[in-house]
């Protein structure tokens, strides 16, 4: 890898080791992130960043680092929680928090803009603004909305925001971006199917919840392969049933849940539809009834075009034009760094740590040996601009 990183960014790499193990060990997930929150704020305190700012969230953090020329103002963002998961690995740095882990990743990304706060505290030879955000409840309820909607944009002049998350499996240290549509919108339904109990000897004397359900999901993607076009991409995953508690009877209700991912408005809404008319109409054929629930969770995350050429620049002058792909193809999954970029311009970039567990997988851990390659992509993208 060809990296020209300064030696104080290279000096910076076993200090983020140590941050990013003690947040590994202490895991909080969303809303929950109070320990997180007061380790960052103690930690960019000692950097000396005193312009701090907690209220856009219920935890999190907003940092501002001032450059010794006015200028303009750019955010660069990091997510700070971790997920429901137990961890399965056998390192000294282990979760000590029972069933929740860091399996994304968001204890690197923490790191690494503790890491760029601290350099750029030391280092203001430069023309504006940097707002570092710490947010909370990355994962399924969208601290980043929650930030937009409590005026982190109407409080600060921000014009563009920029976001970075690892990939595992993906070529250790190389980047990878697209303009426009880069993550899908995320929904999620509950569909609650109530019928009529009876003993399991019997089941003429009620209405199957579970079978009710099975048909339900069977048919659910006929969605996909009959409504939408070919051409469209959608993918809808039941990830939940639930229903019963012993084995000699019929439950009264079923639970079904699961995800929905779109790139364009139309499919989403034809999905929202299609799931309803399905649900309910199978639920009456077995004289049941089902109550379908749908959330519109996350947008679509959209790289604009001026701010991805930016952080292209970035990304290359970085590790060299050979190492940083600007043509993959949309991700199924969803990030609600969306919420962001949908007020403001901005661009959200991967970045390769090599071979290893995915994402959300009790076997995962951040690869430390690319905190500085983030914190240096971090810094370029301030020097490149605020000049």
């Amino acid at each position: 890898m060809t990296q020209d990183l300064h030696p104080e960014i290279l000096r910076l790499k076993q200090e983020m080791i140590q941050w990013r193990h003690h947040i590994h060990s202490y895991p909080e997930t969303a809303f929950e992130e109070h320990n997180t929150t007061a380790f960052i704020i103690e930690k960019l305190r000692s950097f000396g960043i005193d312009e701090l700012y907690t209220e856009f969230a219920p935890t999190g953090v907003v940092a501002i680092i001032k450059g010794n020329k006015a200028g303009k103002w750019i955010g660069l963002r990091a997510d700070i929680d971790a997920l429901d998961i137990i961890e399965d690995n056998q390192i000294d740095y282990c979760s000590k928090i029972k069933g929740k882990m860091h399996a994304c990743g968001h204890d690197g990304h923490t790191a690494m803009l503790l890491g760029t706060a601290k350099y750029l505290a030391s280092h203001r030879d430069f023309a504006g603004t940097v707002v570092v955000i710490f947010q909370p409840a990355e994962e399924n309820e969208g601290g980043g909305r929650v930030m937009v909607e409590r005026g982190l944009f109407d409080r600060f002049p921000i014009e563009e925001i920029y976001g970075l998350h690892n990939q595992p499996n993906m070529a250790f240290g190389e980047f990878y971006i697209r303009k426009g549509p880069f993550m899908a919108a995320y929904d999620v339904f509950d569909i609650k199917i109530v019928g009529k109990g009876a003993h399991a000897a019997g089941p003429h004397n009620g209405y199957d919840t579970i079978v009710t359900a099975t048909q339900v999901v069977n048919s659910l993607q006929t969605i996909v392969s009959r409504n939408i076009n070919p051409i469209d991409s959608i993918v809808i995953s039941v990830t939940q049933i639930h229903s019963g508690d012993t084995w000699n009877v019929l439950p009264q209700e079923a639970v079904i849940r699961g995800t929905v991912r779109t790139f364009k408005p139309a499919v989403q809404d034809l999905a929202e539809q299609r799931i309803k008319e399905i649900a309910q109409g199978i639920a009456n054929t077995f004289h049941a009834t089902a109550q379908v629930n749908y959330q519109r969770r996350y947008p679509t995350t959209v790289n604009h075009e001026y701010a991805t050429d930016l952080a292209l620049d970035a990304a290359i002058a970085l590790v060299g034009n050979d190492k940083v792909h600007c043509d993959i193809p949309p991700s199924m999954g969803s990030e609600d760094f969306a919420f962001m970029l949908q007020v403001k311009p901005g661009a959200y970039i991967w970045l390769g740590t090599g071979p290893g567990a995915n994402l959300h997988h009790p076997q995962f851990n951040f690869n430390d040996e690319i905190l500085t390659t983030g914190v240096a992509y971090f810094v370029k993208l301030v020097k490149n601009q605020l000049i």
